[in-house]
């Protein structure tokens, strides 16, 4: 005899309990498991309001998850992504913004680590910048940064 199927309720709490998820993503992770009498809205409201579901604790968890590796508008393009309000998303922007060039100066560190020594192999490390989201202005303070500790090595 087949184990029965897990309802939505326990479905959506397994998925929490794995890790934060938005509104937007939860529901489409729910959907194809629901059933004519499941109510998926009314579900998500009681997560929300059982505090099991949160916007904000989501921005946060994936900002904490992708700032090592990512710039900011790589961040906030994924935030909005997944359906997050312009409230949620402009109180996550700041913090953000204020630390992209040392955190592109890491990434390109982790990276690449000494100072390029041709144009070809400068834009190249300019462009995985780029790819990674990073600003113009955080990619040419690295890159001036990059240039001085070569110069003193």
């Amino acid at each position: 005899m087949p184990a029965p199927k897990p309802s939505l309720k326990a479905r959506a709490l397994r998925y929490l309990a794995a890790r934060e998820h938005s509104r937007l993503e939860l529901g489409r992770k729910l959907a194809p498991h629901a059933g004519e009498d499941d109510d998926l809205d009314a579900l998500l409201d009681w997560l929300e309001a059982q505090k099991f579901l949160s916007e904000s604790r989501f921005a946060d968890s994936l900002v904490n998850r992708r700032v090592s590796r990512f710039g900011s508008s790589r961040i906030l393009s994924e935030l909005q992504s997944h359906g997050l309000d312009d409230a949620t998303v402009s109180s996550v922007r700041t913090a953000l913004i204020e630390g992209e060039e040392e955190r592109a100066w890491q990434v390109w560190q982790k990276k690449f680590g000494s100072a390029s020594h041709s144009p070809e192999s400068r834009v190249k490390q300019m462009r995985f910048l780029q790819q990674r989201g990073f600003s113009h202005a955080a990619i040419q303070s690295t890159m001036k940064r990059a240039a001085r500790v070569g110069e003193q090595d």
